[in-house]
């Protein structure tokens, strides 16, 4: 951008008299004509921006572009101008820029699928999303690159990856590189766009980042938290909990604790714990005012207004993983993508992803080549290093779960069980072995490399055989969860996934939802009819429940007569509609005396009310059916016990 005067903002006396910066009559510079535009834009990350160049030139910039997300990497400003430019029926025929490889990431992914996607688009002619920054300084060495090309109209284009790179600080480096051909993606791929798979109604409200700090003084050793009351001010063991960044687990966890004083207000917090209202008074208020000093914006003065809780607290996560003995975690950024369970007693840090769910199904799911295949397509990479990134509106909330047989789920659950186990206990009995030494093995081994002597102790510290074998037996199952052959390639994977969203996402649109944790997701957003459907499941499961001790769920006899009313002038017993127990006891019975299924219709005519009780009568056996009591041999028109052995 420019403004009059550049490259000096003027000084001008605002209303309340302060002498304040300005940039007068700011606007997006005009560009010279030209018939290519070819750049290499500096590298900035979009939460850098401000700290580079202050709150003034920040904020102008991003009011001057409103169209980019504010967490998009500063190349894109270019990226963005230079595809208006060329969109247009002008001089300018293409653009090619060398950029970070963080432009697959989401924010700034969308900028290049808003000109893919245009009334008036532009297309990829080349593309390379991941590639080192040759003969680098110091300050470069880890830098990863993208390059792409682009001109206006929909064309295909040829994708080029990276297959092996050597000699790389030489003027000749070594880099091998692949051709693809094809309508390349906004994320730079060809083949199935993952960028189009929407978010799921199946997975709301369970994903999240873990809390932001904002305050290095919320963090303190067991030590230190017993010198500010742990163990003696009542109720402070709810408030300073056991905490895990990424590094904890994928390298060798820390052991420290963090101060979680969410829901509490300060009066609050100094009455009850007064050494912990102390320390936070000379960490974290000192640091948040200095910093809304240097940097007065809004989001400085509200962490200053609330200096005793995280920056972040992540309101929407914790009812997703209150009650839960354990969820799973993944490290935001990390070169490996691995699962595990956590303790529910653990806060997650802002670096990682929770998943509320305890269910070791999801887990194996998760783990899995598919999941994993989708995750590394669609969370893009980080332009320092080359660690794939997952984010969970990306790569959580549109991911399709399979929904098999209730027999292959508790085979992927066992499996999936074992797996966590045995790298927790491995990691436990050498505490020096982390997380990623042991699949950077099992990488080496999928590969066919051979392994150095310090690998070679990694892998009969860590088991990698082992693990290698589980992860295979993994995915073979999950696999056969969704249907398919073993034999796909990851393009057939993604192209079945993206497919298989698609689906789901109209499903959804008619009321078919297959949450994922169904008892916590429909009471918060669940259609009313949903709602009202799982209060009959839990209806129905209670007074099984009740059942089940006195004559077992599967062994009814006449004894049931005694719990139905009856009529003195007629045969028929009276329907028990004020009683869930006597209700579900009724239609039990008359499931367990028929020698045959029968239908609903059938069932309520064995009552006296007849037609009037078939809505309730349907309600109570659809939910012993999906409990699980019931089986219908004909797809829903019949019922009958299901009778164990």
């Amino acid at each position: 951008m420019t403004w009059d005067g550049d490259p000096i903002p003027h000084v001008a006396v605002g209303p309340d008299g302060r002498r304040v910066e300005t940039l007068p009559n700011a606007r997006r510079p005009d560009w010279p004509e030209a018939e290519y535009i070819v750049g290499n834009p500096p590298f900035l990350g979009g939460k850098d921006i401000r700290a580079a160049f202050g709150d003034l030139y920040t904020e102008t910039l991003w009011r001057l572009h409103a169209d980019i997300n504010d967490s998009s990497d500063f190349v894109m400003y270019w990226w963005d101008r230079a595809a208006e430019i060329v969109a247009k029926d002008g001089v300018t025929r293409r653009f090619g820029f060398v950029t970070t490889n963080s432009i697959t990431q989401t924010f700034s992914r969308r900028t290049v699928a808003k000109h893919l996607e245009a009334k008036k688009p532009v297309s990829l002619l080349m593309a390379i999303p991941d590639h080192p920054w040759t003969k680098a300084t110091d300050k470069h060495a880890a830098v990863r690159i993208a390059m792409t090309v682009a001109t206006r109209g929909k064309h295909e284009g040829v994708l080029r990856e990276v297959m092996s790179e050597a000699a790389l600080d030489t003027d000749e480096p070594k880099i091998e590189l692949s051709a693809r051909f094809g309508r390349i993606n906004a994320d730079l791929s060809v083949g199935s766009d993952v960028t189009t798979a929407v978010a799921l109604q199946a997975n709301d409200g369970l994903s999240s980042p873990g809390v932001k700090l904002h305050g290095s003084g919320f963090i303190v050793t067991p030590d230190e938290a017993v010198s500010l009351g742990l163990g003696r001010r009542p109720g402070l063991e709810g408030h300073i909990r056991l905490y895990r960044n990424g590094r904890d687990l994928t390298s060798t966890p820390r052991g420290v604790m963090v101060i979680d004083l969410f829901g509490l207000e300060a009066d609050d917090v100094r009455k009850q714990f007064p050494e912990v209202y102390q320390h936070l008074l000379g960490t974290v208020k000192i640091a948040r005012e200095e910093q809304h000093a240097k940097s007065p914006t809004r989001d400085a003065k509200e962490y200053l207004d609330r200096w005793w809780t995280h920056g972040k607290p992540r309101e929407e996560l914790r009812p997703a993983l209150a009650g839960l003995p354990r969820y799973i975690a993944t490290v935001e950024t990390a070169k490996h993508r691995t699962f595990q369970f956590l303790d529910g007693t653990i806060l997650p840090d802002n670096m990682l992803v929770a998943i509320g769910s305890d269910d070791a199904f999801h887990l194996g799911v998760l783990s899995s080549r598919p999941h994993v295949t989708w995750a590394l397509r669609a969370g893009g990479w980080l332009g320092v290093g080359n660690d794939p990134r997952y984010s969970k509106s990306r790569c959580f909330d549109p991911f399709p779960f399979p929904d098999p047989p209730d027999a292959l789920k508790s085979s992927i659950r066992a499996v999936a069980e074992e797996l966590d186990a045995l790298r927790k206990a491995r990691q436990a009995e050498h505490p020096r072995l982390t997380l990623t030494q042991m699949y950077n093995v099992l990488e080496k081994l999928q590969a066919g490399d051979d392994l150095s002597a310090a690998e070679e102790t990694m892998k009969d510290q860590g088991l990698v055989l082992i693990l290698r074998e589980l992860h295979d037996t993994l995915n073979a199952l999950v696999f056969e969860a969704y249907g398919w052959p073993l034999t796909l390639t990851d393009d057939d994977v993604l192209e079945r996934l993206v497919a298989l969203n698609k689906q789901h996402a109209l499903e959804e649109k008619v009321g078919k939802i297959k949450w994922l944790r169904a008892d916590y997701q429909i009471p918060r957003f669940g259609s009313d009819a949903e709602r009202a459907r799982l209060e009959d499941e839990r209806r129905a499961a209670r007074a099984a429940d009740k059942l089940r001790p006195r004559q077992g769920a599967l062994d009814l006899d006449d004894d049931l007569r005694e719990m139905l009313p009856h009529d003195e002038d007629n045969a028929k017993p009276r329907y028990p509609t004020n009683n869930e127990l006597a209700e579900t006891a009724a239609v039990m019975r008359v499931l367990a005396t028929a020698s045959q299924p029968v239908a609903i219709t059938e069932i309520a005519r064995t009552f006296t009310q007849g037609r009037q009780i078939e809505k309730r009568v349907a309600s109570t056996i659809l939910a012993l059916a999906r409990l699980g009591h019931l089986s219908s041999p004909d797809g829903g028109e019949t019922f009958a016990l299901r009778r164990g052995g």
